[in-house]
């Protein structure tokens, strides 16, 4: 069985610029994107691609509120909003990365799982949702929101604005991991959890609920890439490489660095709670499990690097790698 390697891609990375997010725009991201993670696919990794949707998340968002303020349409729940996102964005990632494997004469084909996310019922996120998604709106508007929509929380945005805030618990449990499983053992080239997953609970009865909340993209890539004993995990951002003291004149790229290096800049506070922060502890929790191989314990690897940097990442040749001590 030919290694396996977990690529996220950021949703953001899908928008090139604020001019340029049609979703033929997106496509034509897509494309340039697909191109690098072929790369790795054509050094013998079998690939699992996850990928953000908060960009698109908001879209969708924005159209129901005018379709609800212009022909009194029904709102689209949150948690419907990402299976949306997660088939959309899906089918464009599948066709490019089909596109890649013929152009290239490599024997696979691309298909996308929309996938389910268990998360605690009881995760204190929840109870102090932070996570801000949706329309910038007047301190005047804030009052016929809440009226309208009761179960919203609404917070000031950095000055820019209130806008409705959802909970961001941590994954537990990935739905279809079976599936996921069967599909690559089987070969194909898997696109899963789009988006962190579509959060659901576990009621009393075993029955699944969906939950309107925003599962981070990279704990969930994280999980999946520990379930499925992934070799490989691949945080795709940005920026070409992890710095420390990023922005002061003693900045520095980090090319290559151990498990207890990167918590100890971590616990420095080296990496921003709301940018760089989540990847480095997902990928903390992904180095610090291991697997069996034929009953020898095998330690993985983490990258960090932009798109572009992809295929040489893999090499060693670029990005921030990570390894265990």
């Amino acid at each position: 069985m030919n290694k396996i390697a977990v690529v996220a891609v950021g949703g953001n990375s899908l928008i090139v610029d604020e001019k340029k997010h049609s979703v033929e725009d997106q496509y034509k991201a897509i494309v340039t994107t697909a191109g690098h993670i072929a790369d790795i696919a054509e050094k013998g990794y079998d690939v699992v691609i996850t990928h953000g949707n908060g960009p698109q998340v908001g879209f969708i968002l924005r159209r129901s509120e005018i379709a609800n303020q212009v022909a009194g349409m029904h709102h689209v729940p949150l948690v419907s909003c990402g299976a949306d996102t997660q088939g959309a964005i899906g089918y464009q990632i599948q066709q490019a990365m089909d596109n890649q494997f013929r152009a290239r004469g490599i024997g696979k084909a691309a298909v996308t799982v929309v996938t389910q996310v268990v998360v605690d019922r009881d995760d204190p996120a929840f109870k102090n949702p932070g996570k801000p998604i949706g329309s910038f709106y007047k301190e005047e508007q804030v009052e016929a929101i809440k009226k309208e929509n009761p179960d919203w929380a609404m917070m000031n945005d950095a000055g820019r604005g209130y806008r409705r805030v959802v909970a961001s618990p941590r994954p537990k449990e990935i739905v279809e991991l079976e599936m996921i499983k069967l599909l690559i053992r089987q070969g194909y080239c898997l696109i899963a959890v789009g988006g962190g997953g579509i959060p659901v609970v576990r009621r009393e009865d075993g029955m699944l609920e969906g939950r309107d909340a925003v599962i981070d993209k990279d704990f969930a890539s994280s999980l999946l890439a520990s379930e499925i004993d992934a070799d490989l995990l691949v945080i795709s951002t940005g920026v070409p490489q992890v710095y420390v003291n990023y922005g002061k004149p003693e900045q520095k790229a980090l090319e290559r660095v151990t498990l207890s290096e990167l918590k100890k800049y971590a616990k420095e506070g080296h990496f921003a709670p709301g940018s760089m922060l989540p990847k480095i502890e997902a990928i903390i929790q992904f180095m610090e499990k291991k697997f069996m191989e034929k009953g020898n314990a095998k330690t993985r690897r983490a990258v960090i690097t932009n798109p572009e940097s992809l295929g040489m990442a893999v090499d060693g040749k670029a990005g921030t790698h990570v390894r265990a001590d």
